[in-house]
């Protein structure tokens, strides 16, 4: 199979007709093998119902569908353990992105030979206040921290390798950084495409302005597991370690103290709680190391998912 198109969705039933007609389209204009795999991510109004009738029609259409809302990091994690193309396309439902990008993006990956390719929308139609100017900040500081040089990290529109999306766990709001996953998993050529951003036709957006705190902590999450994940020790033990030998040596130094001015009482200096605070936040810091190199070790599957149904998915 030629390519895997990963669609999550929530709240999508208008659209979706004439998202897979556009698919269908472009897939035949270029004789392209394919699969549209949808993840109904715990829709509230008729989108499943519309998945099991399109596929009545095509049986390419493949669907999942949550028991209740995980968010769109499960649902791509679902989609990714499901896909079977070479190439895995994904694109969000609201037909804010085209499919006509499709075959320039397979062939980056397939003739360019990138691992991954995301796309850039440089001409938004969004509220410039509300979302271009928070997502430029937001892509500047992943930009930094991730060394990565990419202008749109969070653009729905993404092309991939296979061995890539079988490669990376997508959890929580991960799916912003999915060019960082795949770089922490060793796949460093990663590309970019300029591609359309269409206004929205239906619906509304699914996201505010929480994305954005919770974009920075997952950064910082996402950032430090890829550092650390597999050896918290040589984070928390290295800082543990100077915190708890800080805390010591400046114990060392007021017992020199009452030695050489004993009618100075220890506890009447502030440096006695600063150094006793220092040895037990070390302490705490060579615990947590310990602890985290036993959890790391012993970790179960944390993308456990409750699903109601499936069609065309094994």
């Amino acid at each position: 199979m030629d390519i895997s198109i990963v669609v999550p969705l929530l709240n999508e039933e208008e659209s979706l007709p004439e998202l897979c007609a556009w698919i269908e389209r472009v897939v035949a204009a270029n004789n392209f093998t394919y699969e549209i795999i949808m993840i109904d991510d715990g829709s509230t109004d008729t989108s499943w119902d519309v998945i099991e009738q399109l596929r009545l029609k095509n049986p390419h259409i493949k669907g999942i569908r949550f028991q209740r809302n995980y968010g769109k990091s499960a649902a791509l994690n679902e989609g990714f353990k499901a896909a079977k193309g070479d190439v895995v396309i994904t694109m969000d439902a609201d037909m804010q992105d085209s499919p006509d990008e499709i075959p320039g993006l397979y062939k980056m990956i397939v003739e360019d030979k990138f691992d991954m390719v995301s796309g850039w929308k440089k001409v938004r139609y969004d509220n410039t206040l509300t979302k271009n100017i928070p997502s430029k900040f937001f892509n500047w500081a992943t930009r930094r921290m991730s060394k990565i040089n990419l202008h749109d990290f969070n653009c729905g529109l993404k092309s991939y390798r296979l061995k890539v999306v079988k490669s990376i766990e997508v959890y929580g709001e991960m799916h912003r950084y999915i060019p960082v996953l795949a770089k922490w998993a060793g796949f460093r050529k990663i590309g970019e495409k300029v591609v359309e951003h269409r206004k929205r036709k239906y619906g509304t957006t699914k996201f505010g302005w929480e994305r954005f705190v919770n974009g920075f902590l997952d950064l910082a999450s996402i950032t430090f597991v890829g550092k650390y994940g597999k050896r918290p020790m040589h984070f928390f033990g290295l800082w543990g370690s100077g915190v708890l030998a800080t805390g010591f040596l400046m114990f060392v130094y007021l017992i020199i103290s009452k030695i050489v001015e004993p009618e100075y009482a220890l506890t009447n200096r502030p440096v006695f709680y600063i150094a006793l605070t220092l040895m037990i936040i070390g302490t705490l810091m060579f615990i947590a190391g310990f602890l985290g190199e036993l959890i790391s070790r012993n970790s179960a599957g944390r993308n456990n998912y409750l699903i109601e149904k499936k069609i065309g998915v094994e």
